[in-house]
């Protein structure tokens, strides 16, 4: 039987997440897996890895074999290159924590009402306007 750790697709359509799954290579992509030993998150940012690190190790010495997107992870992680003996790559970049957005009273702002509103409202000014006329041509009138 030969077994494969490949990526186990769950979530929505746009928002995908993946399991790392150690399964027999016969099995579909979503089936049956013998066990789960990591995740992989590919939409967050930075995207999510976690793999257990000695499950992984056990189950490359005992012959199974990685696909290529989880080869790629294990590449990234540093297992790969601990199981083959090769020096281990520089760690993943951390995100920079974001900046807080600086608070009204920082940026020098006033607590003091302006009073009401400059312009006034479209429909408004067209009722002002109807009357004002009306009134005007009937003191012409008289």
């Amino acid at each position: 039987m030969a077994v494969k750790i490949k990526l186990k697709r769950l979530g929505k359509i746009r928002a995908p997440h993946y399991r790392i799954v150690v399964a027999d290579s016969r099995t579909r992509r979503d089936g049956r897996a013998i066990e789960e030993i990591g995740l992989y998150h590919p939409v967050q940012n930075p995207s999510r890895i976690e793999v257990d690190a000695d499950r992984v190790a056990y189950w490359l010495s005992v012959g199974a074999q990685p696909t290529e997107p989880v080869l790629a992870i294990l590449k990234k992680t540093g297992d790969w290159q601990k199981f083959k003996g090769e020096p281990a790559p520089a760690p993943l970049l951390q995100p920079a924590e974001k900046a807080a957005r600086p608070t009204f009273e920082a940026l020098g702002g006033d607590d003091e009402g302006k009073g009401e509103a400059i312009t006034q409202k479209k429909k408004a000014e067209k009722k002002d306007e109807a009357p004002a006329e009306s009134s005007s041509a009937e003191s012409t009138e008289a």
